[in-house]
């Protein structure tokens, strides 16, 4: 299969999503020329917020795989990912990302990321939701175990 094959495949996809009552929005997720993984968003069915596409399928991924280093696969989206999405994509070391839709696509449809990618940028105080930091002492306390801890699987 070609690139455009499996970008096509998130497309169908999203369209599935979107008549099983999901978001418009597919992904696949591709190792070694074969989907190991298809997901549409199930954001309103399943009342998960974070149940993008793209977390859909890096979730079966990494079960498929049994393992969350996704390292050697590519992820195909219907729609460029939103910040949370390729937050995921990172931290599943995804080697590459392909995209159809944009993200000006996506707010002319009604899903606008912008708010998002404008908030990370502020300092935690100026935030729209109030974000306050406390007992930081204890919580490093448990980081500075982990950072010591001998048999501990680097992630």
């Amino acid at each position: 299969m070609s690139h455009k094959d499996y970008i096509r495949e998130a497309i169908r996809f999203s369209e599935e999503s979107m008549e099983e009552g999901g978001g418009p929005f597919g992904a696949v997720i591709v190792k070694d020329n074969e989907i190991i993984a298809r997901a549409g968003n199930t954001v309103t069915p399943s009342n998960d917020p974070t149940a993008h596409a793209e977390i859909n399928a890096i979730r079966k991924a990494a079960q498929y795989l049994n393992n969350f280093d996704l390292s050697g696969c590519v992820i195909y989206s219907s729609c460029e990912p939103c910040p949370m999405c390729l937050g995921a994509i990172y931290w599943a070391r995804l080697e590459r990302i392909y995209f159809a839709a944009g993200n000006a696509d996506a707010r002319y449809a009604g899903f606008d990321d912008s708010f998002i990618y404008n908030e990370i940028k502020k300092p935690f105080a100026q935030r729209s939701i109030q974000t306050i930091q406390m007992l930081r002492d204890e919580a490093f306390e448990v980081l500075e175990k982990w950072r010591q801890k001998e048999d501990k699987i680097q992630y």
